[in-house]
């Protein structure tokens, strides 16, 4: 995964439209939101201060689904971004539109 600085309490956006699988905190991880994509992609959204969405709500692209934060094993503000690609860690700067696959 990638982690994306930026100040306490900004707009976190949906990358691509889904259902929201998991809302929580997980070990180190923190607050956590997982979204299931198309095509068996999900995303995690980790770090947050606070969660703007709830399990098994749909999503679309661009969607504020939580706000920065510094949750979890984390040394200051920040997104950790992770896509996940059937069961494999991938490269999320790869991943540019998994809507259009």
């Amino acid at each position: 995964g990638v982690d994306i600085a930026n100040r306490a309490g900004k707009k976190i956006y949906a990358a691509s439209s889904g259902r929201v699988i998991y809302t929580g905190s997980r070990e180190g991880y923190g607050n956590t939101i997982i979204i299931e994509h198309r095509f068996g992609y999900r995303t995690y959204y980790a770090h947050l201060s606070e969660i703007k969405v709830l399990k098994g709500e749909n999503v679309q692209k661009g969607e504020v689904i939580g706000l920065i934060g510094s949750s979890g094993r984390s040394t200051g503000p920040h997104l950790h971004f992770e896509v996940w690609l059937k069961n494999r860690l991938i490269n999320p700067l790869t991943q540019t539109d998994m809507a259009a696959r």
